[in-house]
């Protein structure tokens, strides 16, 4: 793309200092087809917009990356190969292309994905008083000089998203129960269910589905 001051200095050297087409490009070191169109255009800028992006190399391995891809992504995050890996395991199955053609692509592919989980993604909308969620966070506090990690309970209603925060030195059942019990009064009564992520003292067992084999104490 052709600056605004690269095309001011065209102009002038033409029609001010009078100088040939073929002196202009030797010293400003742009194309005799481009100091042409400067002259002979009114324009005070051009741009050439690339309707596609050329992969001459890298096109036909666009379903092996894309599977490097989607089978690095599903990998925990520290088991994750860097994309230098990947392009060394490309290269390695026959890729003659660059790095900066896999990154580049890699980039794209990561976009579309995100762009594709967010177009999918259905916002949940909950009743009054139909449901709460319940988990668990860990927290470092200060107390009497002494850094002591805590864990917080956190009872949110899902349609007004008011909290109910309350931290306990462990997580067992006992702390459970003793944080519905103060939400609820918190709250003014309880809701019709609860929602729970999994946690050890409420689930013994989890099956296939969302079928659960849950703590008979709990339940």
């Amino acid at each position: 793309m052709l600056v605004v001051e690269t095309i001011a200095k065209i102009r002038r050297a033409h029609f001010i200092d009078g100088k040939p087409i073929k002196q202009i490009c030797r010293e400003l070191r742009v194309s005799r087809n481009t100091v042409r169109k400067v002259i002979r255009s009114g324009a005070t800028e051009f741009s050439y917009d690339r309707t596609t992006q050329p992969r001459p190399k890298i096109d036909p391995w666009r379903s092996e990356l894309d599977a490097m891809l989607a089978e690095n992504a599903r990998r925990p995050k520290r088991e994750r190969l860097t994309l230098v890996r990947i392009y060394e395991e490309l290269r390695n199955r026959g890729y003659g292309g660059g790095y900066d053609a896999v990154r580049r692509y890699a980039a794209n592919w990561s976009k579309a994905t995100q762009e594709a989980s967010a177009s999918a993604y259905v916002p949940l909308s909950f009743d009054p008083g139909e449901a709460y969620q319940f988990d668990w966070s860990h927290e470092i506090v200060l107390i009497d000089g002494v850094t002591t990690t805590v864990k917080v309970a956190h009872v949110r209603l899902c349609h007004s998203r008011m909290p109910y925060v309350r931290a306990y030195p462990r997580e067992t059942q006992e702390m459970v129960f003793d944080a519905h019990d103060k939400a609820f009064a918190f709250f003014g009564g309880a809701c019709a269910r609860g929602i729970y992520d999994n946690m050890k003292t409420a689930v013994d067992t989890i099956f296939v589905g969302k079928d659960r084999a849950y703590n008979r104490r709990f339940q």
